[in-house]
């Protein structure tokens, strides 16, 4: 029961700490949503080409 309300807890902490983030420096997490996609892509990328070169 205590792990359920720690959890609940931390994810609450955790969508307030997103949403001031979002909030305090919109730039700034724009940037890093963009980061974050383009490491995505290239990693899409390079398991594309890893795979095709084994074919």
């Amino acid at each position: 029961m205590v792990i359920v309300n720690l959890k609940k807890i931390l994810t609450f902490a955790g969508i307030a700490l997103l949403l001031f983030f979002l909030i305090s420096d919109p730039v700034g997490s724009g940037d890093v949503v963009n980061n974050i996609l383009n490491s995505l892509r290239q990693a899409a990328e390079a398991i594309i080409t890893f795979v095709r070169n084994l074919f």
